[in-house]
């Protein structure tokens, strides 16, 4: 018996003997327990490549190592790819954001293996770079290709992906609550119902695997040593437009080196991105790997092992190397995490995000502590990560929510509030889109919760051309076309040449009184009975390129046009109830 001869078993008892609901429940737990899985394999994997690489190494040794090993993991993480995979395809959120917007949410299959490969090679071997976007690619790949083998439609299977990658984001920093509002309020996914149920199963399957198997080097998570004081508030919204700030600086340069690295040739921008990084990686080394060991050093104050570097020149106890040491670490981790990526590194930006948040944050609150105001740095360094994940992510709630359940508590929730939605209208005012989703919008290419919007980006102008109007040639006379008319249930009809261009339109309503008068018949030529059409569809527009037409010309039916050659017609009835039953489907629980 083959394989598809029981899965079509499988499929039709299934379908006897559990309800659809049912069902989805189920695949979501799996597909959060599958995500969990994933985040285990990979930040295990990588923890014990890093300790296996440095392990044992002298002071020299280990500078000379980490200034090699980013290009050593960048390149294999590259041919991997491209002579193994044989697939150029992104292990990001904005190539899940794709896949949801023009692949039915459909991701490739290799991404459930491809992904955490790419993600070992690349960190494991210290490139300046988050888990999370592998970790989730991955998972949300579980979930797509589990629906589509099941024979799931467009929303189960879009639910299902979002599934996996809130498996993900609870395995990674056991924060279910986190996950959910990720996979609503970045991955866009519209909440009903139907919807958050099995999202909330997911994301419990995660943390479950986190609270069974994760060891606790792995885990992020940290325990608040200092209350919030009120009188401190007004520093919060002070770091908020700070780390809003920040957040526009990590776009614009990690944007500003994939437009230079896509210039260069392949090999080439390997070995220059990888040199780049080492150099940078040799002279602070705090930029080496994810950087969550920094980050808990810097939240426990402990800034004697993160000043780590080949440039002290006996300075590392002056308070002015302490600005230029963390500042530099600021600045260049977006220069790190844009380079590694760009040159064929595969990894994320949450990471980098709280790396450089948690920095920003304490040395707010260290400056502050110099003329005498006595604030918890730690807590300022974990407001200060949730204000730069609001603003690079365009996602307020879910940094907040992170940093809440990464503590363990909401002591801080009114400061991590107000930071990150004061970071988040900063970042709002120089760009309305985020990082994952800038390239997407310009190509007209991304969902939005505006339903409007999500509809006409579902809808495809192939669905709504009609066919079966009937097209006369521009050389016919009167006669022919009312021959044509007598077959035809449509009143209007597209005037063509031999090449299949379309020359014009004949209106029934402007013919109506000469179409019975046979003297006519033979003398009145169609050419000069046609008109033009208010407007052209192309066959390349997009709806809603073809509504604003619609709209403008107030036409009731317009013809598309390939290259001048006529396709077919769309009417607005046509295209009105295509819209309404995509908005049905999207919208119904």
């Amino acid at each position: 018996m083959t394989k598809k001869t029981l899965l079509l078993r499988f499929l039709v008892w299934r379908k006897q003997n559990i309800s659809q609901r049912n069902f989805i429940l189920i695949l979501s737990f799996i597909v959060g327990l599958g995500g969990g899985i994933v985040a285990l394999i990979l930040k295990t994997l990588v923890l014990y490549l890093q300790e296996l690489l440095l392990k044992d190494k002298g002071l020299d040794e280990y500078n000379l190592l980490i200034f090699i090993y980013p290009f050593i993991g960048i390149a294999l993480t590259f041919f991997f790819a491209r002579y193994i995979i044989r697939d150029t395809v992104k292990h990001n959120i904005a190539s899940i954001l794709y896949a949801i917007s023009k692949r039915n949410s459909l991701m490739r299959a290799h991404k459930i293996f491809s992904s955490i490969i790419g993600g070992i090679l690349t960190a494991g071997f210290g490139g300046s770079i988050g888990l999370e976007s592998p970790i989730i690619s991955s998972g949300s790949s579980i979930g797509s290709n589990l629906g589509r083998l099941l024979k799931l439609s467009y929303k189960e299977v879009t639910l299902l992906l979002s599934c996996g990658a809130a498996g993900a984001i609870s395995a990674i920093f056991h924060t279910p609550l986190a996950a959910i509002v990720f996979a609503i309020e970045v991955l866009l996914i519209d909440l009903t119902r139907f919807s958050l149920i099995p999202l909330l199963i997911a994301s419990v399957s995660g943390a479950i695997v986190t609270n069974v198997f994760f060891q606790d080097e792995i885990l992020f998570e940290f325990i608040l040593k200092d209350p919030y004081q009120v009188h401190h508030t007004i520093f919060y919204v002070l770091l908020g437009i700070l780390t809003g700030l920040v957040s526009v600086y990590f776009s614009k340069v990690f944007f500003k080196v994939e437009k230079y690295a896509n210039k260069i040739p392949d090999i080439r921008r390997i070995f220059i991105g990888g040199m780049i990084l080492g150099v940078m990686i040799f002279l602070f080394p705090p930029l080496y790997g994810e950087g969550y060991h920094i980050i808990k050093a810097i939240f426990a104050e402990n800034f004697s092992t993160v000043m780590e570097t080949n440039i002290g020149f006996g300075l590392v106890a002056n308070q002015w190397f302490f600005y230029f040491f963390f500042i530099s670490l600021l600045l260049l981790k977006a220069f790190a995490t844009s380079i590694t990526i760009n040159a064929g590194g595969v990894g994320g930006i949450i990471a980098p995000s709280l790396f450089i948040g948690a920095i920003a944050g304490m040395l707010f609150s260290h400056s502050l502590n110099l003329i005498g105001l006595n604030t918890s740095e730690s807590n300022f360094a974990l407001v200060g990560m949730a204000g730069v994940l609001s603003g690079i992510l365009h996602a307020p709630l879910t940094a907040i929510f992170l940093i809440a359940e990464t503590t363990k508590g909401y002591e801080l929730i009114v400061p991590l509030m107000l930071t990150a939605t004061i970071s988040f209208v900063t970042v709002k005012f120089f760009e309305p889109n985020s990082i994952f989703t800038i390239q997407l919008a310009k190509r007209g290419e991304l969902i939005t919760h505006h339903k409007d919007k999500a509809v006409l980006n579902f809808m495809k102008l192939h669905s709504v051309i009609e066919n079966d109007f009937t097209s006369i040639h521009v050389d016919s006379n009167l006669g022919d076309l009312v021959k044509n008319i007598s077959k035809s249930k449509r009143n209007i009809f597209p005037v063509i040449d031999d090449e299949g261009i379309l020359n014009g339109i004949i209106l029934m309503d402007n013919i109506r009184e000469i179409m019975f008068d046979k003297e006519m018949y033979e003398s009145t030529m169609v050419s000069n009975l046609m008109i033009l059409p208010p407007s052209y569809i192309g066959f390349k527009d997009t709806m809603k390129d073809v509504i604003e037409k619609f709209e403008t010309t107030g036409a009731w039916n317009l013809p598309v046009i390939e290259n001048a050659k006529y396709i077919g017609m769309v009417s607005k009835s046509k295209l009105f109830s295509a819209y309404r039953n995509l908005l049905l489907e999207i919208s119904d629980e």
